[in-house]
């Protein structure tokens, strides 16, 4: 049986993202991958919902902070956070965050990105910026 190469390759990134624990065990799966992009979902479950039953503002930074470590480091030079702001927009109305990096610039050593946080009905969730440093 003959694989396609971006599924094997999709494959082996979601290998080594598997040990980002924290969000891995919150549900964080990668759905795409491409240069300077990475498309990540997390099922909502109780686990995710705050005492007013929306989705956590933690839940839904973790899964943006995700997609921003799979965009920037599953094919490039190392990139750790320099910083990274959220902007809650709206209440999830879905079942699944889907979280959408894609590089805005990238010079020699730092890089920026947005995360669009979105559920799988097209609502608006939250908007991230994010820096980051090769290092």
């Amino acid at each position: 049986m003959v694989i396609n190469m971006e599924q094997k390759k999709l494959d082996e990134v979601r290998e080594r993202f598997s040990h980002d624990r924290f969000a891995t065990v919150n549900g964080a799966v990668i759905e795409e991958i491409a240069e300077g992009y990475a498309k990540c979902s997390m099922q909502i479950s109780d686990e995710h919902k705050n005492a007013l039953g929306a989705v956590m503002g933690g839940a839904i930074f973790t899964l943006a902070d995700f997609a921003f470590a799979v965009a920037t480091n599953w094919q490039e030079t190392p990139v750790v956070s320099l910083d990274a702001s959220i902007t809650f927009l709206g209440k999830a109305k879905g079942n699944t965050l889907i979280a959408e990096a894609k590089k805005i610039r990238a010079g020699r050593r730092t890089c920026c990105y947005m995360v669009e946080i979105t559920d799988e009905l097209g609502s608006q969730v939250a908007h991230m910026t994010s820096n980051g440093f090769s290092v």
